[in-house]
């Protein structure tokens, strides 16, 4: 009981300190206001993330296309590790450091946001995918932890969960999505 007791402390106090960060909640606001100025505009949201973080961006996207709490039309967001086959075949054909790079080219046109989802925020593939959104005027948001990585420095909003334990910078994140998506249901509402 007390290991359980000190697990749900952690938790706590991590969304405690995050909650005090004016920064934080600052930046958090900000992305919240591209997020819902994007889908006002009708541009595709596009999400991604490898392992527990795809499952993270599948997840955003379900309750952006779906709904999250509020009744209203689905809304546009593409989850990029959700389609095996495009996935394996750009593997295959170019590699796997590529997968999310050329589905955002692949869609410039259609999206001026891209959301990345990593705990470490060195995962080559969504580096690439960061590269090729900035070389697009893409606007790129990104969810990480620990220092942010290599990643940090091509996220045009990178939001960091000061933590080193990857199931926390995971529920932080996922407390994220549902905040942000609080703001595109008061979109619809």
């Amino acid at each position: 009981m007390e290991k359980l007791h000190l697990s749900f402390e952690q938790r706590a106090q991590l969304l405690k300190k995050i909650s005090k960060s004016e920064e934080f909640l600052q930046q958090i606001n900000m992305v919240g206001e591209l997020l819902r100025e994007s889908l006002r505009n009708g541009s595709i949201v596009l999400i991604c993330g490898n392992g527990g973080s795809a499952a993270e961006a599948q997840h955003m996207a379900g309750e952006i296309v779906g709904r999250f709490l509020v009744e209203r039309e689905g809304l546009p967001a593409l989850a990029l590790m959700a389609d095996s086959p495009t996935i394996t075949a750009i593997g295959n054909d170019y590699g796997f450091e590529e997968i999310f790079a050329r589905q955002v080219t692949a869609f410039k046109d259609l999206t001026k946001l891209l959301l990345v989802f990593s705990t470490s925020g060195n995962s080559e593939n969504l580096i690439r995918a960061a590269k090729q959104a900035r070389m697009h005027g893409i606007t790129t948001i990104g969810f990480l932890g620990r220092d942010g990585g290599k990643l940090k420095s091509f996220c045009d909003f990178p939001i960091v969960v000061p933590s080193y334990s990857t199931p926390e910078i995971q529920e932080v994140h996922l407390t994220l999505i549902h905040i942000l998506c609080e703001y595109v249901d008061r979109e619809s509402a």
